[in-house]
């Protein structure tokens, strides 16, 4: 049932954005969602199930919007400052990739484990949410992964691959870091733009950055 699981997880989220995760009821979720409780179960399993699929989808919208900063228009730097700054904005606007980056997650949130748990469910989605989750390390190897993969092109030297790499988790971590104590005026722009010169890679477009 994805249209029902889909609104689960929206109810679930509208829920946590008004009380903390503890007082968050399964019941008021089933019915807020427009479904019975059993569908709810039947979908998650449980409310830690549901909190697993609830992160497993922001970390999954964070990555996708990751990737649309790299396919933008602009050389190397412009599709890197993109990505710090859909970084810091999503954290911004949303408290659970906010906790999914620092590794900060407080009272008010779930904080499932990160590790797999035993999965016995029917649905594919959740057995994908019971597997491990992402940490901050892990995202910033799966950004910078995604970075060279969209920038380095075929036919790369490993050598000249190798320094990519290098340069793209450089500025993955600047970025974490301006979610972690927000830049003040130039913001991440600025920053990152200075970073990229430093690494040798080609001119920014302010326009490309969001600017």
């Amino acid at each position: 049932m994805p249209a029902a699981r889909e609104s689960l997880l929206d109810a679930a989220c509208t829920a946590l954005a008004r009380r903390p995760w503890a007082a968050v009821r399964m019941v008021d979720v089933a019915a807020a969602a427009g479904v019975s409780r059993q569908t709810l179960y039947n979908e998650f399993g449980s409310k830690e199930g549901l909190a697993r699929a609830l992160v497993r989808r922001e970390a999954d919208a964070y990555l996708a919007g990751v990737e649309r900063a790299l396919v933008t228009q602009g050389d190397p730097r412009d599709r890197l400052t993109a990505a710090a700054e859909w970084t810091t904005s999503a954290a911004r606007g949303n408290a659970l990739v906010r906790a999914l980056l620092t590794g900060c997650w407080g009272e008010w949130l779930p904080s499932p484990a990160l590790s797999a748990v035993p999965s016995s469910s029917a649905v594919p989605a959740q057995r994908r949410a019971d597997g491990p989750l992402p940490s901050p390390g892990d995202f910033v190897a799966l950004v910078r992964d995604r970075a060279v993969a969209v920038l380095a092109g075929p036919g790369v030297p490993q050598a000249d691959a190798a320094e990519l790499a290098r340069s793209c988790e450089l500025v993955v971590r600047l970025a974490l870091s301006c979610v972690a104590a927000p830049p003040g005026e130039g913001g991440v722009v600025d920053l990152v733009g200075a970073q990229c010169a430093s690494l040798h890679l080609s001119a920014p477009s302010r326009t490309a950055a969001g600017r």
